[in-house]
């Protein structure tokens, strides 16, 4: 009878295997990879806020502004000369610097609605005018009623 040092009673000669199985890793790394891919944008959900007024420094204004405005009727004027929205365009393109280079500057009353603004955004970015600058109030930011700072009792 022989005995043998090495193996086992079958004659296996190989020894345990010391090393670390990746695959089960790997399996566990894809699925939280497609998990945050799914998750990623729904983090990014819009929400309705009342967003507040701008107390940034003012900056140098030009010369010869261009104002487009937009009236609280929903009404559209460049400067003081109220025009169509579908002449929005051919009126700054009809002005003393017809650049489309220009800085435009939008202004629109507060009870305009968003969309409203967005349309005039629009109308301006078709005609070629990319440099658009909204105007606020400046100083100090309102209260969320927007009708600033609450008086005093005496």
């Amino acid at each position: 009878m022989a005995i043998s040092l090495g193996g086992d009673e079958d004659g296996d000669e190989f020894g345990e295997a010391h090393e670390i199985n990746v695959t089960p890793f790997i399996d566990v790394m894809l699925v939280l990879l497609i998990i945050f891919m799914i998750a990623a944008p729904l983090s990014t959900v819009d929400l309705p806020i009342d967003l507040p007024s701008s107390s940034a420094v003012p900056q140098k204004r030009p010369d010869k502004p261009t104002y487009v405005t937009i009236k609280a009727d929903l009404a559209v004027a460049v400067g003081e000369t109220p025009v169509r929205r579908v002449d929005l365009a051919q009126a700054l393109d009809a002005q003393a610097d017809p650049s489309r280079e220009r800085r435009i500057f939008l202004r629109a009353d507060r009870a305009v609605p968003y969309g409203e603004m967005m349309d005039v955004l629009e109308i301006l970015r078709a005609g070629g005018y990319l440099k658009v600058a909204l105007v606020a109030l400046e100083g100090p930011p309102a209260d969320a009623s927007g009708s600033g700072p609450a008086p005093r009792a005496p």
